[in-house]
């Protein structure tokens, strides 16, 4: 199985952001868009990606958040046609899940837009927003209505979708999971449809935090320490993640083996350096779920064409 891995895609449409919807933290993320992250974000290298992976005929796409610049409808729409048109596949061969800028606002976060504009692409086959079942299954809704987490059982593999994304203060990008989603995450884990695959963890903060603790409460995960006790138990498997632009590979050590912590570049971030150029990763899994290959496509500025990098490893 091949599994072709974007983020933090920052699609950028303006159009929405009238006055009194910039009375919010959306002020500061419109300023450094006009003065910055207009001018190294671009949009064509996004849609190289798709077509890139569209030539090398992957089974899966994951995309680890951060889609959108300000969680306006208008981006979501450009966002949800990309996705039909550029990646052109089929919702069950994609996983999405938000990053911080999805969830940008109160409002977006409360209003759940990122859910309500990629419906299709988080229906669960393992729903969670029910109770166990007393064999201490999963029990699914008639509706079949998704949550985070949500499960998509493709083969050897369980994708696992989280939303690390809350609305923060300005200037903050933090995240968390919440003690909801965690306990869902705890029943996953232990659910046998997902004990007999290789789980795939998808979140847009990364596991491994800053060192500094003022750096941490700024832009990692909230609750980091709590989902690691949750995957000890996992023998092996990937959890992948986008925010800090760049290609990196970390092993999170388990009781019983380890699991690789992937993060996927910017895919639309021009960068001089092979670690933060735009690009995507892919990933090899075998019939057996085991784990055959990990590496990165990086984007070829005026080639509009890739090249093979490797994901450095810390």
């Amino acid at each position: 199985m091949r599994i072709a891995h974007l983020s933090d895609l920052h699609l950028l449409s303006l159009e929405g952001a009238i006055p009194f919807r910039l009375l919010n933290k959306r002020l500061t993320g419109y300023i450094n868009l006009r003065f910055r992250r207009r001018a190294i974000h671009k949009p064509h290298a996004v849609h190289a990606a798709a077509r890139e992976i569209r030539r090398l005929g992957v089974d899966h796409v994951v995309i680890t958040g951060d889609v959108s610049n300000l969680a306006l409808e208008r981006e979501f729409v450009l966002v949800r046609d990309f996705l039909q048109r550029d990646l052109g596949l089929a919702p069950d061969r994609v996983s999405i899940v938000p990053g911080n800028h999805d969830a940008y606002t109160k409002g977006a976060h409360r209003s759940q837009r990122f859910s309500r504009y990629f419906a299709p692409y988080l229906r669960s086959d393992l729903p969670l927003d029910t109770p166990p079942t007393s064999d201490g299954g999963i029990a699914a809704r008639d509706d079949g209505s998704s949550v985070f987490p949500f499960v998509h059982l493709r083969g050897p593999v369980a994708f696992i979708g989280l939303s690390t994304a809350w609305p923060r203060p300005p200037l903050v990008a933090s995240g968390r999971l919440g003690p909801v989603q965690l306990r869902a995450l705890e029943r996953v884990l232990a659910h046998p449809e997902v004990r007999r695959r290789t789980p795939i963890v998808l979140q847009h903060h990364p596991f491994h935090n800053p060192t500094s603790r003022a750096k941490t409460l700024l832009e990692g995960l909230g609750d980091a320490a709590a989902e690691g006790r949750l995957l000890r138990q996992v023998s092996r498997g990937l959890l992948l993640h986008g925010h800090l632009h760049r290609r990196i590979h970390r092993k999170l050590h388990t009781e019983r083996g380890h699991i690789d912590a992937v993060g996927a570049a910017s895919a639309s971030l021009l960068h001089e350096s092979d670690e933060r150029m735009a690009g995507f990763n892919v990933y090899e899994v075998d019939d057996a779920g085991a784990i055959k290959g990990i590496s990165s496509h990086r984007f070829v500025p005026g080639q509009e064409a890739f090249r093979e990098v490797p994901v450095p490893q810390r």
